[in-house]
């Protein structure tokens, strides 16, 4: 008789500076098993989140750090009440998410000093998010030494991106003795709708080519021609592109100058106001969701429109510029994360200027809200689909490749 193989677990981690986000992934069944978040780490009313099959639990509790928070997870996992395992010894591995890899990593690494290394060094180029995913990778190592772990990188996704899309007009010595070049980011939710996307039209992926638009509180779109990353709108950081919910998007360099030079700001306040005080909340004056925004716009505040249609003008400019990177075809423009699949007003704006492109919605079906959908009409040239992300399937799955010793794509 044959044994049914044990089930692979993995774990997939997001660690923020005073966060973990978790996930445990049943990669046999693709289910998730649980999920929770640990917020306000090392600070007063540390608040923990957790819910599976058995019900879902908030309380708050003193988790000094993230070892703490880690040590923490691993008891809610398996707790014989609320957990879902019974030893964490059936966690296969662990893959966690990483935002910048800079020029040196292409792909999902198993984790090594040398791969520490290099996430270390690249937190120049992501302090808000390097030191703290380095921190939950060492905090699974201090809990359980002996857990395989994986590092997912954001950017590497991007790395098969020209050197004509990469590199800026700046002089070539900044690029050379700066690394100054544009990597791009939410590699793990443009590569998930893109093989979603692929499935739903019975398309083999490399004969695919699409625009894909990650659009939550952070926005970047990707061109992909062929399953390969061959343009983004986001840069060597996480502001410019489209205006996201608190950061600027694209900003004549003028201006910053101008900030700086003349209006008298610090570089300290300009960072504050291009990352945290801009974007849909800056403009609208309202919020930086768009829900309440849109709540605001229907009202009749003006600003509140305004933010809107500003969205929706630089979502429009960047499609289009992306489609011209994908070789005379665009097969499919596909919406997701947070705006993209729940704001179906503002993806008939966004798309009321493609039609330059053959893009053609059809108002009914994009109603769709919160699940998978094609909402483009029947005489559209590009087909127009709606699609959830899932990043903590990509990141477990690329995981689950690396465990079985292959190069994960």
């Amino acid at each position: 008789m044959t044994v049914p193989p044990e089930p692979m677990r993995i774990l997939v981690i997001n660690s923020g500076s005073t966060s973990i986000k978790f996930q445990l992934r049943d990669m046999s069944g693709q289910a998730i098993l649980c999920r929770g978040e640990i917020e306000r780490i090392g600070l007063e009313g540390t608040a923990v989140r957790y819910e599976s099959a058995r019900g879902e639990w908030n309380e708050q509790r003193e988790v000094a750090d993230h070892q703490a928070g880690v040590r923490l997870l691993l008891e809610l996992i398996s707790d014989p009440e609320r957990g879902v395992v019974r030893s964490v010894g059936e966690i296969a591995a662990v893959g966690h998410r990483i935002v910048h890899g800079g020029e040196s990593i292409d792909r999902a690494e198993l984790v090594t000093p040398e791969v520490e290394r290099i996430i270390e060094e690249n937190s120049r180029l992501a302090p808000l998010h390097n030191p703290a995913n380095l921190m939950g990778i060492r905090a699974v190592r201090a809990v359980f030494p002996e857990m395989p772990q994986a590092a997912v990188f954001d950017t590497a996704f991007h790395a098969t991106i020209p050197e004509e899309a990469f590199l800026f007009g700046l002089s070539y010595d900044c690029y050379r003795e700066h690394g100054i070049r544009r990597f791009g980011f939410h590699g793990p939710s443009h590569r998930y709708v893109f093989q979603r996307t692929a499935r739903m039209l019975g398309r083999a992926p490399e004969e695919l080519n699409c625009v894909t638009c990650h659009m939550g509180g952070g926005v970047s779109l990707a061109a992909i021609r062929g399953g390969r990353s061959v343009d983004t709108s986001v840069g060597f950081g996480t502001v410019s592109g489209v205006p996201m919910g608190t950061r600027a998007g694209d900003v004549d360099p003028a201006a910053v100058l101008y900030l700086l030079e003349q209006a008298g700001l610090s570089s300290r306040e300009v960072y504050r106001l291009l990352y945290h005080e801009s974007g849909l909340k800056g403009l609208s004056g309202v919020s930086s969701d768009v829900r309440e925004i849109s709540a605001a716009a229907a009202a009749g505040n003006r600003r509140a429109e305004l933010a809107l249609r500003v969205f929706a003008h630089a979502a429009r400019r960047w499609i289009a510029a992306l489609a011209t990177s994908l070789e005379d075809r665009l097969d499919a423009l596909v919406f997701t994360a947070g705006i993209g699949v729940n704001a179906p007003a503002l993806r008939a704006m966004i798309c009321s200027g493609l039609g330059v492109i053959g893009v053609r919605l059809d108002p009914q079906r994009n109603t769709a809200v919160g699940r998978e959908a094609e909402i483009s009409a029947a005489e559209s040239k590009v087909r127009v689909l709606v699609i959830p992300t899932d990043e903590e399937w990509m990141i477990a799955e690329q995981t689950r490749v690396l465990l079985s010793g292959q190069q994960p794509g």
